[in-house]
């Protein structure tokens, strides 16, 4: 959702590489930025609900544009978007962008539901560059042969964002809803009725906007998830093509527990609830005795209390309270980690019958568009329920001390103690995280 690209409109190219959602190259200046001007991370997060840091894509957009216009480019020529609006684009020609994507740029105001002048002048961006907003719902057009390789005349009756369209399909509309998508990093998502900003660390943002209305969201991102278990599995030896999460979740049986042994794979920093770019990775508790399986299942605990750390802020102030969350994504396939999750969370999991949650719901939304009725059920969901008997997961018991050193291990990455660390979030200075 915050990758973004930079093209020109005339000649149908890239101006540039591609931003990803984790690249990080424009922390130093939203720095910059917040020092020049220091009500600027309190004015993004009061009108986008977001947190003003290099995760996001205005700053990415910024960098493009200028790259693009010190290239040569002719500044009423360039274009940019998230991966919806560039995708649409070559698919149709039309510039334009699903208010849900659009949400996660830190130029969409929640309220209006419309680029705010106040937050293009913040950034510096002109809005001729940026794509017209169109509802999830929205007709996007037909298929042109022009810049893409489909049959003409195929219609785009729906757009929704991956970790959005996540919880559509698993029918999440309503408050006390919520689900995890495990990917490279982690979504947390939970439906709300209050477009404004959720508690420290917590993102609100556009969930998507059908039939003429808004369903609003409060999300928490992770920035390190598979991508913790695939460095994990590396650096433990796993032949290359190999599933981190399958490879570690086997070398985890092979013990309890994680033997006192914490990981916090801050590689670019902390996402949320701490939004903490100056975080380290940091591999603690490692003594004579530790084994493969015990690094292992400290990379499997890693995602899980990551998960658990976005859970306890949605749920911190009483606006929400997940009962059952659901899980998609690949490290779903992960016995192990579910339970862990179950365990620490202490209620039960819902877990997805298809890895691939995001195009279903998106897929589940254009069904509706024309008239065509998606299956009740989904084939293979299963229920992963707290198992306090369970050798190979914390239970009840024992969670409180896994979620205490995990507190430890999470200060010693933000080079603080226990309770700063467990304090309000440091989101609104952001701080270069030098490698």
């Amino acid at each position: 959702r915050e990758t973004v690209v930079c093209w020109s409109r005339s000649a149908g190219r890239p101006l540039g590489p591609a931003l990803g959602w984790q690249d990080a190259r424009t922390a130093a200046w939203c720095a910059d930025l917040t020092d020049r001007e220091p009500a600027a991370a309190a004015t993004v997060r009061q009108r986008t609900g977001l947190s003003l840091d290099p995760m996001f894509s205005a700053p990415k957009f910024r960098s493009l544009i200028d790259a693009a216009v010190a290239g040569g480019a002719d500044p009423g020529d360039v274009a940019v978007g998230t991966v919806d609006s560039w995708l649409v684009w070559r698919l149709t020609g039309q510039h334009v962008s699903e208010l849900g994507n659009a949400s996660r740029t830190l130029l969409l105001d929640l309220a209006s539901l419309t680029w705010h002048d106040e937050l293009l002048s913040l950034f510096g961006i002109d809005a001729k560059h940026l794509p017209e907003l169109r509802p999830s719902d929205a007709s996007f057009g037909v298929t042109s042969t022009q810049h893409g390789r489909l049959r003409a005349g195929v219609p785009l009756v729906a757009v929704l964002a991956d970790s959005h369209a996540a919880l559509y399909h698993h029918g999440c509309t309503t408050p006390g809803t919520g689900k995890a998508t495990y990917g490279t990093g982690t979504s947390v998502m939970s439906p709300t009725t209050d477009p404004r900003p959720g508690p420290h660390g917590i993102a609100t943002t556009v969930a998507w906007h059908v039939g003429d209305r808004a369903t609003y969201a409060r999300e928490g991102n992770i920035v390190a998830s598979g991508s913790a278990l695939d460095w994990m599995a590396s650096t433990l030896g796993a032949p290359e093509g190999t599933a981190g999460g399958a490879y570690l979740t086997a070398l985890a049986h092979e013990v309890s527990d994680s033997g006192g042994v914490s990981f916090v794979p801050a590689f670019s920093g902390l996402g949320a609830p701490y939004w903490d770019r100056a975080a380290v990775g940091v591999l603690v508790g490692v003594s004579g005795g530790t084994t493969r399986g015990h690094l292992a299942r400290a990379a499997l605990d890693a995602v899980a209390h990551q998960v658990a750390d976005v859970v306890e802020a949605m749920e911190s102030d009483g606006s929400t309270r997940i009962d059952t969350l659901h899980a998609d994504g690949g490290a779903t396939a992960s016995q192990l980690l579910m339970q862990i999750q179950a365990d620490l969370l202490a209620r039960p999991l819902e877990v997805a019958g298809s890895p691939a949650a995001s195009a279903l719901g998106a897929a589940r939304l254009a069904a509706e568009q024309i008239g065509v009725a998606p299956p009740p059920t989904e084939p293979g969901r299963r229920v992963v329920p707290r198992s306090p008997d369970s050798p190979d997961s914390p239970g009840p018991g024992h969670a409180g001390q896994a979620r205490h050193a995990w507190s430890q291990a999470i200060a010693r990455s933000r080079g603080t103690t226990v309770s700063q660390a467990n304090s309000a979030p440091r989101d609104e200075t952001i701080e270069r995280n030098d490698p």
